[in-house]
């Protein structure tokens, strides 16, 4: 679901950037603040520092409201330090987020409704991220005209711990620009200085948007703007989606050159690049958002990336790794989510070849799963006679039942084909 946006998002982008006074009023209206509940609510989340969940934190809110209001207003409110949050990344790092209590989780979100309708249309065209109206399969298609246009060598850049090293002086800075009112630039301030909270202390830092709260994208398009800036006047092509950012060229020495003008603006920010993931290469041989590009004789073509590829077969391996106990269906329910939305992100792909592989792996998995729940010989042979296989498929994949991989790539493929799968309620990738 996209978010709410007014019509100010429209705008000519020659209207003054310059946001105006009273928006702390207009973010803790009536309407916004139920606007923004609906929002912290429907994305769920964690409890804060405070230990409240959303459930808590609307109880306690319904006498603390006013009090919370009044200080916002009087400029005297100081948010909670966030919460500090360990996850594990899909190739094996961690990242830390900064979990913002609920009751400033909604601040910041009804902050993010009034603040992003006024400074969404300052930003530069080529900038996808968390931005309405725009999304990741946007970029995704914006880099593909790149490249069938010629410009087949890519600057790919990749920031080292973009969200822990933002500047607080010189966000704030770029903000004020745009921004006139005091007293909004006073509680962003505020909530860039809350700290957070580590083993029971508060650590304080001069650097650092918690990459958790609802204002953070935002933030982080203000300040990384002045980039996307000097490379439009300098008449380059490129792509940017929060962190990930490409520039398209035609040769590798004009590659080098726009990798090392990105050297000096980001490091004008205090922001430097991890070197081991930044690259001047073939736009052929790098993933942008999940996404790989191939040269074909009808042109230039997306396809699912390698890397992709293969958190897809281990999230289905985890999906379904636990089965014991539950029915084929359940298991088929139980993946239908995430195969709804994989599918639904990739669904640019142009590889149908790779999505009936994909399809065939999946049920091949899931074949494997079902004999293992028959478990015994003589329940396998009652259920596939059941199903309708001949008497001599059933006894020779009964006679063998350990060798479940080998028996559902050939003997199961006859009975619990795609139909089947089919009345069971799995999605179909291809």
């Amino acid at each position: 679901m996209s978010n709410p946006v007014s019509d100010e998002v429209n705008r000519p982008q020659n209207e003054s950037d310059n946001a105006g006074q009273g928006l702390l009023e207009r973010s803790f209206a009536r309407e916004n603040l139920k606007r923004a509940w609906k929002r912290v609510k429907a994305n769920k989340g964690a409890a804060g520092v405070d230990g409240l969940d959303i459930e808590q934190t609307a109880e306690h809110l319904l006498s603390q409201w006013p009090k919370i209001r009044e200080q916002l207003l009087s400029g005297t409110y100081r948010p909670s330090p966030v919460k500090r949050v360990v996850i594990p990344k899909p190739d094996g790092g961690e990242r830390e987020l900064g979990i913002p209590t609920v009751t400033d989780r909604l601040i910041q979100q009804a902050l993010l409704q009034v603040l992003q309708p006024l400074l969404d249309p300052t930003f530069s065209e080529h900038s996808y991220g968390f931005r309405p109206g725009r999304c990741a399969q946007d970029a995704v298609l914006a880099a593909q005209r790149h490249v069938s246009s010629g410009r087949r060598v890519l600057v790919d850049v990749d920031l080292e711990k973009f969200f822990d090293r933002v500047d607080h002086d010189m966000l704030i800075d770029r903000l004020r620009k745009r921004v006139a009112d005091r007293a909004v630039i006073r509680l962003i301030r505020a909530y860039l200085d809350a700290g957070t909270l580590i083993n029971g202390v508060v650590e304080k830092s001069r650097c650092g948007a918690p990459q958790g709260g609802p204002l953070s994208p935002l933030l982080a398009n203000v300040l990384r703007d002045e980039v996307d800036r000097e490379l439009e006047r300098r008449g380059h092509c490129f792509v940017r989606y929060a962190d990930d950012a490409n520039v398209y060229v035609r040769s590798r020495r004009a590659g080098q050159r726009v990798m090392a003008l990105l050297k000096r603006l980001y490091e004008k920010l205090h922001l430097s690049f991890n070197e081991s993931k930044s690259a001047v290469a073939s736009a052929f041989g790098r993933k942008f958002l999940g996404y790989a590009f191939w040269a074909s004789p009808q042109g230039v073509k997306r396809a699912v990336a390698v890397k992709a590829r293969k958190q897809f077969k281990q999230r289905i391996r985890e999906l379904t790794g636990c089965s014991g106990g539950r029915s084929m269906r359940q298991v088929v329910e139980n993946l239908r989510p995430y195969l709804l939305g994989w599918k639904t992100y990739f669904g640019l792909s142009q590889t149908p070849k790779v999505w009936r592989g994909l399809d065939e792996w999946m049920r091949h998995r899931l074949r494997a799963i079902q004999l293992k729940q028959w478990r015994r010989g003589p329940t396998i042979y009652r259920e596939l006679r059941a199903l309708g296989a001949s008497s001599q498929s059933a006894r020779k994949v009964a006679a063998n039942s350990y060798s479940r991989w080998r028996n559902s790539r050939f003997e199961l493929n006859r009975v619990l084909d795609v139909a089947w799968f089919d009345r069971l309620g799995l999605v179909r990738l291809s």
